[in-house]
């Protein structure tokens, strides 16, 4: 891999002579840490027998509760994830349902066993609330519609439940929506998927756009009224994964008003490193480091623009990450390198947590609504 030339040069503006830790406090105070993606229930479900107990420090995954706090997290969206098998996928999954909900569970019982660390949060507004009171709102995203086992009614539950993000589909397509890892079944979205996500908007469920295929992110953005995310993914113009996002979808994020929020998983930020991982890793793994994280941060804000970008770092979900952001007091650091590329206080505010607040903000009502009082919707 190239390493990435952050020297000024006749095109680019000089490194900024600010002193950029004291940007990026500056940077939080405005805003906390929203991230996009975290896997820490499912690694406790592997790991800990879906425990609660001793998460205040020094554990063996990428998250625990003193690096939330040194990381500047101030809202999680908690993945409640459940494997994709093709069964699952195909709508014959009721176990899918079961253990989806076992997740919900474990996040509820984290925050019960840890109240004066983590609070609840459903709303922009509750993530506000938490943080004045000193603590990590706790928020709730669906990582794959396969856990519906292709059921509104569950859909309808699991906003119910708290569920504020559906990922319309993990590694496999579903009867309705290709995945960017599949054969392509539907050309994006089937009639059906459309209405999935005309029930989506109505219940105030973000549709996530990670793992979709490049014709189920237009699709989608074709069919939804509300803005969109992308949990955790990256720039496929500099990385071409089929978990990237192309340029020509990040351009749309600005009408849409939606937000990419830039992963960590090394294989997406790296052509080279991909190569490596899928081949026989008789060599040493190519060098990934926080510069490479934020040429995927900076390239999506000039294709979407700086109101359509966040972080999901996808934590407790993959194996290795990129040297200077091994876990989740890692934001930081990332925060570093852009204040010395130039990033104000106010644009890595934006970054980290004003940008998909802002998204939470526009969908709240429609969540207050929608999953409690509205009439279901029949399809």
């Amino acid at each position: 891999m190239t390493e990435t030339d952050t020297s000024p040069t006749a095109d680019a503006p000089p490194l900024s002579q600010a002193d950029p830790a004291e940007t990026v406090r500056e940077a939080l105070a405005l805003a906390p840490v929203v991230d996009g993606h975290n896997d820490w229930a499912w690694e406790c479900y592997l790991n800990r027998g879906y425990s609660v107990e001793g998460l205040e420090s020094g554990l063996a995954t990428d998250t625990d509760i003193a690096r939330l706090r040194a990381g500047g997290v101030g809202a999680q969206f908690w993945s409640v994830f459940v494997e994709d098998t093709k069964a699952s996928a195909d709508g014959h999954g009721s176990d899918a349902v079961q253990q989806t909900l076992e997740q919900i569970d474990w996040v509820h019982r984290l925050v019960a066993r840890y109240p004066d660390d983590f609070a609840l949060a459903r709303t922009a507004d509750e993530v506000e609330a938490a943080r004045a009171s000193g603590r990590i709102a706790s928020l709730l995203g669906a990582e794959g519609a396969h856990s519906l086992n292709d059921s509104p009614a569950v859909l309808r539950m699991l906003a119910r439940l708290g569920v504020r993000y559906l990922t319309l589909t993990h590694v496999h397509n579903t009867s309705w929506a290709d995945s960017g890892t599949d054969v392509p079944l539907h050309n994006g979205l089937s009639p059906r998927g459309v209405s999935y996500i005309a029930e989506m908007n109505r219940l105030g469920v973000l549709v996530d756009l990670s793992h979709v295929s490049p014709a189920t992110m237009h699709a989608a953005l074709d069919a939804t009224t509300a803005p969109v995310i992308f949990s955790h993914s990256s720039c496929q113009a500099l990385s071409p994964h089929p978990r990237n996002v192309p340029d020509d979808v990040l351009a749309r994020l600005e009408a849409n008003g939606g937000v990419l929020m830039v992963t960590f998983v090394p294989q997406f930020l790296s052509a080279d490193y991909a190569e490596w991982f899928d081949g026989p890793r008789t060599a040493p793994a190519p060098p990934v480091t926080v510069a490479d994280v934020a040429d995927h941060v900076e390239h999506a804000r000039r294709v979407a623009g700086a109101a359509h970008i966040g972080l999901g770092g996808d934590f407790d979900g993959t194996d290795e990450f990129p040297a200077g952001l091994e876990g989740v007091d890692g934001y930081p650091t990332l925060l570093e390198e852009l204040a010395r590329r130039g990033w104000s206080a106010a644009e890595l505010a934006a970054l980290a947590g004003g940008n998909v607040l802002r998204v939470l903000r526009a969908t709240d009502a429609a969540y207050l609504s929608g999953a409690t009082t509205s009439p279901a919707l029949e399809f």
